[in-house]
């Protein structure tokens, strides 16, 4: 994942109609490297808005390629490791653009550019939706992931917030995934948790 690319992951905007939902973006450079960004995007079914910042390789691949693959995924595990690393997964070639799925997603869209808004310090690239791709049913998230959804907000943010606000954070979500986790959704916030204690401290 880029320094800054951890841009994913943001809520619902409260001014608008437009709805933000949580995914992996895939891209590929022009030397063929793919990759992965956690990424919430304003979603539509005829057209979808990415907004990498400009420092990120989701930003040059896309204008360098001028397209991309939102992945819809119900393994938390991928949004947390996409956060704060640069994780490897495994993917399969899109079938309408120059891009690349991941293989154990639930469903996908597959995107061409149709225009750039460079302004810093984000980008705005609207993107036409040009095919959809289904492998299984998103049943939905329960309150564990949408803890460790949150956390992962915060690994990206950790030099914009105060250590003792996340420190708080990171507890009160712990009751959450102490309560309803799932064995994916612990090993998601363990790895969470460990990045965060390493980088402000206990």
């Amino acid at each position: 994942m880029d320094p800054v690319g951890r841009h994913a992951l943001a809520a619902v905007r409260p001014s608008t109609d437009l709805v933000i939902i949580e995914s992996i973006v895939t891209t590929v450079g022009p030397d063929g490297r793919v990759n992965c960004a956690p990424m919430g995007v304003e979603w539509g079914d005829e057209v979808i808005v990415l907004k990498p910042f400009l420092e990120t390789a989701t930003y040059r691949n896309v204008t360098a390629t001028r397209c991309a693959v939102v992945n819809l995924t119900d393994d938390v595990r991928v949004f947390a490791q996409a956060a704060i690393s640069t994780p490897l997964y495994a993917t399969v070639p899109a079938t309408a653009v120059r891009g690349v799925v991941l293989a154990d997603c639930c469903s996908w869209r597959e995107l061409e550019v149709r225009s750039i808004d460079s302004t810093p310090p984000r980008s705005r690239i609207e993107t036409a939706v040009v095919h959809r791709g289904f492998r299984r049913e998103f049943v939905g998230f329960n309150r564990a992931c949408h803890a460790v959804l949150e956390a992962a907000i915060y690994s990206t943010r950790l030099h914009l917030l105060e250590p003792d606000f996340v420190r708080s954070e990171m507890a009160r979500l712990q009751v959450i995934v102490d309560k309803t986790a799932g064995e994916r959704e612990r090993e998601a916030m363990a790895l969470l948790s460990a990045h965060i204690q390493a980088a402000i401290g206990g």
